[in-house]
């Protein structure tokens, strides 16, 4: 079964062509990672699949559960079951964390028609379902008192992310470098949670440079080099472990 295809996807940004014929399949309970280069349009088609106005798709189709998507805005497609995690989250004083949380799940859950999620009238009940997600991404229970990602680390703004993905379940996440900026003890720690909140019926499509957190995640599926606008190789894990120690050169010469 296919969860998210990419087919043939071109993506231009003004006259400049981004994308250039991606394409990708992922199944329920898959972890992906995209790994590839500075500036090989990998943030690029992050953003296009959640609808991002400044990215213009020229070619392609992108399908969720067998059906097209790319006529739907952000909102309806994070309604279907998308969600991106920023690779910089924005901090939005004056929004609570956990009012943000609620707000954000009310809507999604009263979206989907037919879908068995519980939905959450009260605040307390909302606030036990929080406090059961939040100890798998490794913050602690303050944190849901403070306004939405300000004063977090580098480190604590990446695992609010992945609460969000633990909170909202959705059926395909987009992580976008959640290792970017952050120590070794940082990336372990979102690794970790990532792995926690993970599912068997969702996709995880991890989007970075290095091969560092992934080595810190329970599975690992396939490996994605992304280049010149397009998916240039796919393997496992171990695919990964090369692009380190080797680099991507080789991946380009083969591709060539």
């Amino acid at each position: 079964m296919v969860v998210l295809e990419i087919k043939d996807l071109h993506v231009s940004i003004g006259d400049k062509e981004i994308l250039k014929g991606v394409n990708l399949k992922t199944g329920p309970g898959e972890v992906h990672a995209i790994m590839g280069p500075n500036g090989s349009g990998k943030s690029t088609l992050a953003y296009t699949l959640l609808a991002h106005p400044k990215y213009k798709v020229t070619k392609g189709d992108i399908l969720l559960d067998g059906e097209s998507i790319l006529e739907l805005t952000a909102d309806k497609r994070a309604k279907k079951g998308l969600f991106l995690a920023f690779q910089y989250p924005t901090e939005v004083s004056g929004v609570g964390f956990s009012h943000f949380l609620r707000t954000a799940y009310n809507s999604l859950s009263k979206a989907m028609d037919g879908d068995d999620r519980e939905v959450f009238i009260t605040v307390r009940e909302f606030q036990k379902y929080l406090k059961e997600n939040i100890a798998k991404v490794g913050l602690r229970e303050e944190f849901l008192s403070r306004y939405l990602n300000e004063g977090f680390s580098g480190g604590e703004k990446k695992r609010a992310e992945v609460l969000q993905m633990a909170v909202l379940k959705p059926k395909v996440s987009i992580l976008d470098e959640p290792d970017s900026g952050l120590d070794i003890d940082a990336v372990q720690s979102v690794a970790k949670a990532i792995s926690n909140v993970s599912t068997t019926d969702a996709t995880v499509i991890i989007i970075t440079h290095y091969a560092r957190i992934l080595k810190f995640l329970d599975k690992l599926d396939y490996v994605h080099v992304f280049a010149q606008g397009k998916v240039i190789q796919t393997g496992d894990a171990s695919l990964a472990d090369k692009l380190e120690a080797e680099g991507y050169e080789w991946a380009l010469e083969k591709a060539a």
